[in-house]
């Protein structure tokens, strides 16, 4: 057996073991796997209640890493997300209080809630992997990880994520409602008393350490990825800025990403180098939030997960038959 089905068997056994009690919604479990496997950040955009917060708890409880969440309101302050340096009037000395972005999964509710200025410390923290206190700089735990939320719903009172924001998350997603059957089995659970309000992940065992994840995500920076590949993916992303219907297409990051995170598919799936379709599965939830669209296609009704739908059906995909059949 390869390093790399290894690998995706220990993957595999973290997906289970999230299903124990987190259910259903399998697409939004693989795409936190994969932006924690590529070292980045997620933006999910879903009705309230629809378990991102257990999602995130279970991960946690499955790498055998800790998580915090934290409701973003209207008034809350930047020292709220990072910490502070305080005076100790008993001792006279100043004493640093971490806050909660110390963390190896850190939930943003409703980020959109929050003023700029408490969002950009957060996503200084996103950039730098690090938070600077009193002139004195403090490395984040890693895994580091932030799953930041959207409400599509209600738009009162937010403060728009700019696209520059935007374009720091790794990917976006958006969350349907379950399904019926999904849905019968969540109720069920809680006339059992094994799951609910509580967030109850005791049922989740740890698979792996922080630290064998960390290995994991370095496995995943270093898989091949053959030149062809790597031209599809840049072609992909730099057809964005030429297409009418693209106000502002994405930049350079959007093809880093769309790599990154191709890397970290294909060790999901056991393979050691990435392959035409992990790009095509993930272009998507990657490039849909870097563009802005025209007035135009607005009007149309046609919004970014089409166009870069229409963008992957006109770009050729390259033929690497020699890696597939490794």
């Amino acid at each position: 057996m390869s390093d790399f089905q290894t690998a995706a068997e220990a993957l595999d056994r973290i997906k289970e073991e999230i299903g124990h009690a987190f259910i259903g919604q399998r697409e939004l479990v693989n795409h936190a796997l994969i932006t924690l496997l590529a070292g980045g950040h997620l933006l999910v955009e879903g009705a309230p209640g629809l378990g991102k917060t257990l999602l995130v708890r279970c991960l946690a409880q499955s790498i055998g890493g800790d998580s915090r969440r934290v409701q973003f309101t209207p008034d809350l302050m930047p020292s709220d997300i990072t910490g502070n340096v305080m005076l100790d009037t008993r001792t006279g000395q100043f004493n640093t209080r971490k806050g909660p972005v110390f963390t190896n999964l850190f939930i943003a509710d409703e980020i959109n809630r929050a003023p700029a200025k408490t969002q950009a410390a957060l996503f200084e923290a996103m950039q730098e992997f690090q938070v600077s206190l009193d002139g004195e700089s403090y490395a984040l735990p890693e895994p580091f990880m932030v799953l930041a939320t959207q409400n599509p719903l209600e738009h009162e009172g937010t403060y728009p994520l700019p696209d520059a924001q935007k374009d720091r998350f790794l990917m976006k997603v958006t969350v349907p409602y379950p399904g019926v059957e999904e849905e019968k089995e969540m109720v069920s659970r809680v006339l059992r008393g094994v799951s609910g309000a509580a967030l109850q992940v005791g049922s989740v065992r740890t698979v792996l350490s922080t630290g064998d994840f960390a290995a994991l995500r370095d496995q995943a920076s270093s898989l091949e990825v053959d030149p062809a590949v790597l031209d599809y993916a840049v072609r992909i992303c730099g057809a964005t800025r030429s297409d009418p219907g693209i106000q502002a297409g994405a930049g350079p990051r959007g093809s880093l990403a769309l790599v990154r995170c191709a890397r970290a598919l294909a060790l999901l799936e056991g393979r050691g180098f990435v392959i035409p379709d992990d790009i095509n599965a993930l272009a998507v939830p990657v490039l849909a939030h870097r563009i802005t669209i025209s007035a135009e296609s607005e009007l149309e009704g046609i919004g970014e997960r089409r166009i870069i739908e229409q963008i992957l059906a006109r770009t050729p995909a390259p033929r690497i038959g020699v890696l597939e059949n490794r």
